[in-house]
């Protein structure tokens, strides 16, 4: 990292080292563009600083963040990340967030907007009837599904490791016996049958370890928490912006980003992202029966091929106004969809309240796990899905919310919508904390945060 010369007397000190070349030149650009070049000093380490007490931004990936400097030091020190954010970030606690708000206030968006989960902790397939000793809801279904001789009519899930990232080790599945079968997929096999339970179980640990990062990337500590969903179908479907309008519609769900300032204002970043699957979309039951099927259910471009990503990545507001008959799988016939040629401002709008109930159910309801600082602020990556209801409607639904999310995937024909929210982030994040930029932030905000659009602020008692 390059070393830089102190200037007198600048409003703050900068350290940025993102350790992402995709964006550490975006946030550079961005303090360049946003603010004067006298306002602040990039330095290499806090211990370039004249004093501890020196004003300081502190723009590093979460595990380079020095946060005993940032709590020692609440007035002058800024940090690009919050300390405590689980109840967000790991789908089990961001499950148990939901339901906690949903209890408390059951006319909640979140309500409408977010499947509920089952949640469950297993090591091993040997565990999993107990590990289900409570999952009702899971048990009724399959019941249900027992009675019902056409695949069509039976109810899916999707299962997800807790603590993956990057949509690893997500799978679907209708019954226990599919269930299972996941969990001893995942199993390692024993050198030898009959060797007895006499400590070697963190050998065959380790094996899991090897067996499950050669095919997924994640690690056995990642698939020890689980959530199963009810899974979304139908999902509405669409040609990417990119491809051929004969083209076959695919699934895919929208990636929008979002910043948290202080304690607490959250912002929608406008400009938004629709990621679809590699392949055209064909029902779960459909899906699982094939070696590649999940590429038609899974919309995450982290999972695809190289090639498989072309035309993958579009702008959400280059969507179609009016929607295609195509939009929806063949099998099924739902009424005529309803504001048609509205959907996109509707799905918009959906978002924006789901967000920022979210972001206040988590700070209210899990103030535990997670804590906003007053000298912090963080973007996260939010994914949402557009389903068809049976009635025409569309239902916009919640899917994860991510920590310092892969901007890579935005690739560099849409660098600029990356370019732009980061000018956001130094309009709102930086300069404020700062007392620099009053003039640019003040016409911001005055055009609703131009794409930047606040959606909740909300006073935590944090100072």
């Amino acid at each position: 990292m390059a070393s830089y010369a102190l200037s007198e007397d600048p409003k703050f000190y900068a350290l940025i080292n993102y350790e992402d070349p995709y964006v550490q030149p975006l946030i550079l650009a961005a303090l360049e563009k946003r603010l004067p070049s006298n306002i602040y000093q990039l330095i290499t380490s806090l211990a370039s600083l004249p004093s501890p007490k020196s004003p300081v931004l502190q723009f590093l990936q979460y595990e380079s963040l020095d946060f005993e400097h940032v709590l020692s030091e609440p007035a002058t020190s800024l940090s690009n990340a919050y300390i405590i954010r689980k109840a967000l970030i790991r789908k089990h606690y961001l499950s148990t967030t939901v339901a906690n708000w949903n209890t408390k206030y059951p006319e909640s968006i979140l309500k409408r907007t977010v499947k509920p989960s089952v949640e469950f902790e297993v090591d091993y397939a040997e565990f999993l009837d107990d590990a289900l000793v409570e999952a009702y809801e899971l048990k009724e279904s399959w019941e249900r599904n027992a009675e019902r001789e056409r695949e069509e009519e039976k109810e899916w899930w999707i299962l997800k490791p807790g603590m993956s990232e990057r949509g690893q080790g997500i799978r679907l599945f209708s019954s226990e016996e599919e269930l299972t079968a996941i969990f001893e997929e995942w199993d390692p096999e024993s050198d030898d049958e009959d060797d007895e339970d006499d400590g070697t179980r963190s050998d065959q640990g380790d094996s899991k370890v090897e067996k499950i990062d050669e095919r997924d990337g994640i690690i056995t500590s990642q698939l020890r928490h689980f959530i199963a969903q009810p899974y979304i179908h139908p999902p509405l479907l669409l040609t990417p912006p990119s491809s051929s309008p004969d083209s076959a519609p695919r699934k895919f769900h929208i990636r929008t980003y979002v910043l948290a300032v202080g304690a607490l204002k959250v912002y929608v970043y406008k400009p938004m992202l629709a990621l679809f699957a590699a392949k055209s979309y064909i029902p779960p039951w459909e899906a699982v029966q094939q070696e590649d099927g999940l590429k038609s259910c899974l919309t995450n471009t982290c999972l695809q091929d190289s090639g498989d990503r072309d035309g993958s990545v579009g702008l959400f507001w280059d969507l179609p106004e009016k929607l295609p008959a195509s939009c929806f799988p063949a099998s099924l016939s739902p009424s005529p969809l309803k504001h048609d040629e509205n959907w996109k401002f509707t799905t918009f709008t959906q978002i924006r309240l789901i967000t920022a109930e979210i972001f206040e159910a988590a700070a209210r309801s899990m103030s535990i796990h997670f804590q906003p600082l007053p000298n912090s602020f963080e973007l996260f990556g939010l994914d949402f899905m557009v389903g068809v209801e049976t009635d025409g409607e569309l239902r916009t639904w919640l899917l994860e919310v991510n920590a310092f999310p892969d901007f890579k995937q935005t690739g560099e024909e849409l660098k600029g919508l990356v370019e732009g929210l980061f000018e956001g982030v130094v309009d709102l994040g930086v300069g404020p904390f700062f007392g620099v930029g009053e003039g640019m932030r003040e016409e911001t905000e005055r055009k609703d945060s131009g794409e930047m659009v606040k959606v909740l602020d909300i006073d935590l008692g944090r100072r």
